[in-house]
């Protein structure tokens, strides 16, 4: 990784590798994707079901752990978020699924990963790997430099009329701001970044970044993407909100168990995730 690319994910909070994959490991990725649409986890779910904006998403299947810890060792991902961060060590936490189809489902609200996910620090990167060359209307969008700034309350991603619906609510962490009604009013409110991607690119983003978007549409009907999520030295857990009106514990959804004995400002460790660094 160059000057520019290390720059750019601390200040930008996001890049693209172009061609980072060859056609065997964007195969095997294919291939641990499928297996995780047809054999769903506890957390699988349908986002938005009954509006256009229907899409599937599922989280860290423990179905498929064994296969996502497999294929991580067999990507360079470890070795780039390494050298990324400037971390002597990496972890890999889990993996998201994302299926939109039929050309009808429209953005994804804006949100932070780390409104659902007890993560602060610097060493913490998704790899969105999407399978469809993906052009940039369609492509996920991320307000630049934003996991910098303000951690904000997450949307429950069940309210189609209102994309800032908070999932935890109370006065700990401000409400998402409304960016699609604030750039349909003023385009130049936010400073956006995207990039149209091929087969074997690798978009790489901090999840404390605003990001959404990824739209289908008649032109651009389906759209399968693999996130995989890392993290390195400077990884620390800090809570969610409690009490939050969304059920979520002071650790999340995920690894609740393994992460139980965390305390606020702890290093972001536990056997369960496995090193690849």
């Amino acid at each position: 990784m160059d000057e520019f690319g290390h720059r750019a994910f601390a200040e930008d909070g996001a890049i693209l590798i172009k061609g980072l994959l060859d056609r065997e490991q964007l195969a095997l990725c294919r291939h641990v994707f499928d297996w995780g649409i047809e054999n769903p986890g506890p957390m699988a779910t349908t986002l938005f079901d009954g509006t256009a904006q229907k899409s599937h998403n599922d989280n860290a299947n423990p179905y498929a752990k064994a296969r996502l810890d497999d294929l991580v060792g067999r990507l360079p991902l470890g070795e780039l978020f390494a050298d990324l961060w400037g971390s002597k060590h990496v972890w890999y936490f889990a993996e998201e699924l994302f299926l939109k189809a039929g050309g009808t489902s429209g953005r994804s609200p804006w949100h932070q990963d780390t409104s659902y996910l007890p993560w602060e620090g610097k060493h913490f990167g998704n790899a969105w790997i999407s399978f469809e060359a993906v052009p940039r209307q369609n492509a996920l969008e991320i307000v630049k430099g934003s996991h910098r700034g303000t951690r904000h309350d997450g949307t429950t991603f069940q309210n189609a009329d209102d994309p800032t619906d908070p999932l935890h609510g109370g006065d700990v962490w401000p409400r998402l701001p409304n960016i699609e009604a604030e750039r349909r009013s003023n385009p130049a409110a936010y400073d956006i970044i995207s990039w149209e991607t091929e087969p074997g690119d690798v978009l790489l983003l901090h999840p404390g970044v605003l990001h959404g978007g990824g739209a289908v549409d008649a032109a651009f009907p389906t759209r399968h993407t693999l996130v995989l999520r890392f993290f390195g030295d400077d990884a620390v857990f800090s809570p969610l909100p409690q009490p939050s009106v969304s059920g979520f514990t002071s650790a999340g959804v995920l690894f609740l168990e393994e992460l139980a004995a965390l305390k606020d400002g702890d290093p972001f460790r536990a056997p369960c995730f496995r090193q690849l660094v």
